[in-house]
């Protein structure tokens, strides 16, 4: 039960972070001006009294109700996340010969900062800090969620003797994976994925652009701002982008050293793994601005970035987890 339990929702934690990136790259961030409800309601007044109580309560921010109805079916099944976790929590704490008090705890916490996010990307108007961050607690739960699955079932990959040097190449690529997809969400909330309209160069066959890296990478401005569609010029937003691309090469050569140990470790399904996600990665990263920043292919770049986590996620396990 505790197993199956935890596989749905590691499911349900993937389908809310990919929600979660098709109602932010469908510019819906700010469908609903309030939170927890919606324009005064938990379930969307799509009525002609309720558009007209919106219109009076909300003059700045007339209803749309696509938008809306975006935002809240996200809530519904991020509230339906955190009510599975405080299960998990509860069923752990019930049965001790599980061992996993501690990680389910920090599990339940950790999901209730992230409704406290999502209050505040909406309270604070986009702000890109808290978007990200909102993005990497989402990330962070489904891995944890991974790892819970893991200590339950998994073994260490064989031969430990010959896994010292891929241990530090997977920690280190876990790390770089994690700054990487930190800079992908500020990209995206800074709404700079087209900054650089061309590939590979920027700015008209450029691999030494004029970019405004400071302005960039301020991280906070202050209270009262509207970020929705950026406020940066786009020497700063073009800045963004390039630090994405040359963070993308760093981690495309990592990766490839990690999956290239793993080949020689004999570990082929999981070399497999990793190199098929980074390869589809890189496609659909590319892809996103040859084709203008399509709505599928920005949703699928983030989904695929979330299972090469996982699976980055799954190859530490692996090489670090005593022999059961």
């Amino acid at each position: 039960m505790f197993r199956n339990l935890t596989i749905f929702a590691i499911l349900l934690a993937l389908f809310v972070v990919v929600l979660g990136a098709y109602v932010r790259l469908s510019d819906a961030g700010l469908g609903c001006p309030d939170w927890p409800g919606c324009y005064g309601s938990l379930i969307l007044d799509e009525s002609h009294e309720g558009i007209a109580n919106a219109a009076e309560n909300y003059p700045e921010r007339p209803l749309e109700v696509s938008k809306a109805w975006k935002e809240m079916i996200h809530r519904y099944f991020a509230s339906t996340l955190g009510f599975v976790i405080l299960i998990l929590t509860l069923m752990a704490w019930k049965r001790p010969e599980l061992g996993q008090r501690g990680l389910t705890t920090f599990l339940s916490i950790l999901v209730m900062f992230q409704g406290a996010l999502g209050m505040w990307t909406v309270t604070l108007l986009v702000k890109p800090v808290i978007v990200m961050s909102h993005l990497l607690g989402g990330l962070a739960t489904l891995s944890l969620l991974l790892l819970l699955l893991l200590r339950i079932r998994a073994k260490r990959l064989p031969d430990k003797s010959r896994t010292s040097a891929a241990k530090g190449i997977a920690t280190t690529a876990l790390i770089v994976l994690v700054l990487q997809i930190a800079l992908g969400g500020w990209t995206s909330t800074n709404y700079a994925a087209l900054a650089c309209p061309d590939f590979p160069t920027c700015f008209g066959n450029s691999w030494n652009p004029e970019l405004d890296y400071k302005e960039g990478f301020v991280l906070w401005r202050g209270l009262g701002v509207d970020y929705e569609f950026g406020v940066l010029s786009n020497e700063a937003r073009a800045a963004i982008h390039w630090v994405h691309r040359i963070g993308a090469l760093v981690t495309t050569v990592l990766l490839g050293f990690l999956i290239y140990l793993l080949f020689r470790l004999s570990a082929t399904k999981e070399s497999m793994m990793v190199c098929g996600l980074l390869l589809v990665q890189v496609l659909l990263g590319i892809l996103n601005v040859l084709l203008n920043l399509p709505l599928h292919v920005a949703v699928a770049h983030n989904a695929v970035a979330a299972l090469l986590l996982l699976s980055v996620v799954y190859v530490n396990f692996r090489l670090n987890k005593p022999i059961l």
